[in-house]
């Protein structure tokens, strides 16, 4: 079974998204399903205006139309609603083939937060581009129900894993810094509200890894913060193993991956309490994470939260599971045409081979 994904959201692009589909992609090949990808690097791109690093595709709906005949995919899934995403989109429409698509973002709230654009106005377009579609995934529950509450249809639940191997404790590691070390992960951009953590008064050390359009602003305003730019692989692994306190300061993340890495690093979690958080630490709160709107008080009694807690919590999370949601996602879109039902008996065949 071929799935073809169209997303604006690429290499070198370093964020949830992407990491979503790679990891989804490489376990959804031992499930028997092959993901292409149509991407921004087929086609020439202009940067985001405020944010270089994102680049957006200048494709045509022929350009599209092409390398949609030319991969001829079983089901098509549509990551994104930039330029790659909408063509696409519009090409399942005019052939009238179904299509699934994915809630990554809050974006009505990140537009709101760069321009004078009401929420209501994005959801409204959001909500046409979404429905059109046989199925909406979506990561956790929270955002299903405000989803479903905006009037967006079919939704389906699609959660994120994480890879436990690299992110694990490493107590060797030592970054050289006061501790106790409070850390945040992710886009160095406004929505991430990033400076809420920074302001804190705090023991110890902050430390911000990732890079992004805020990144200038913020060194100079915060020159007693460490800014260790992008990291990924070992690198990034080491750095929340050698820190003690993960901090989300973000109230638009409808998951947080990085959530799950610091987790499985052995670092409890000081958040608000808002989608994302508070359905990554469902069931844990308190024992592995602290929520609460004062995020000075969070941080200070994640401090006393257990390392060994927060690794064991995150090693229910698989990638493996999240690729059978995806994939089980696509097939309920589909119904049962003949490579659905094709699908279904060579996943029932392999599911009763001894082993």
């Amino acid at each position: 079974m071929r799935i073809l994904v169209a997303t604006d959201a690429w290499h070198p692009q370093i964020n949830g998204v992407v990491r979503s589909l790679e990891h989804t992609a490489r376990e959804a090949a031992h499930l028997g399903a092959e993901m292409e990808f149509l991407t921004p690097q087929e086609f020439r791109t202009v940067p985001l205006p405020t944010y270089q690093e994102i680049r957006l595709s200048l494709a045509t709906p022929r350009m599209i139309m092409r390398r949609i005949e030319a991969m001829q995919p079983d089901f098509v899934h549509v990551a994104t609603e930039g330029p790659i995403g909408m063509l696409v989109r519009r090409a399942c429409i005019a052939s009238k083939r179904t299509f699934t698509t994915s809630y990554h973002t809050k974006f009505p709230e990140y537009l709101s937060a760069r321009a004078p654009v009401p929420e209501r106005l994005t959801y409204a377009w959001l909500r046409s581009f979404h429905n059109a579609g046989g199925g909406v995934m979506v990561s956790t529950a929270t955002l299903e129900r405000e989803l479903d509450q905006r009037g967006f249809k079919r939704l389906m639940r699609w959660s994120r894993g994480v890879d436990a191997d690299l992110f694990r404790p490493r107590p060797e590691v030592d970054l050289g810094l006061p501790r106790p070390i409070f850390l945040f992960v992710g886009r160095v951009a406004v929505e991430k509200n990033i400076e809420a953590f920074l302001s804190l008064d705090l023991p110890g050390s902050k430390v911000v890894v990732g890079a992004g359009p805020a990144l200038t602003t913020l060194k100079e305003r915060f020159p007693e913060a460490h800014f260790h730019g992008a990291k990924e692989g070992e690198a990034l692994a080491e750095v929340y193993a050698g820190s003690d306190v993960f901090v989300f300061p973000s109230r638009t993340d409808t998951f947080g991956i990085v959530l799950l890495e610091a987790l499985a690093s052995g670092l409890p979690v000081a958040a608000y309490p808002v989608t994302g958080p508070k359905d990554v630490l469902e069931g844990a709160e308190g024992k592995v994470g602290i929520l609460d709107e004062d995020l000075r008080t969070a941080c200070l009694k994640a401090l006393d939260l257990s390392p060994h807690d927060a690794r064991e919590f995150a090693l229910r999370h698989s990638w493996r599971e999240c690729a059978r949601q995806f994939v089980d996602n696509v097939l309920i879109a589909h119904d049962f045409g003949p490579v659905a039902r094709r699908f279904r008996l060579l996943r029932r065949t392999r599911s009763a081979a001894p082993a």
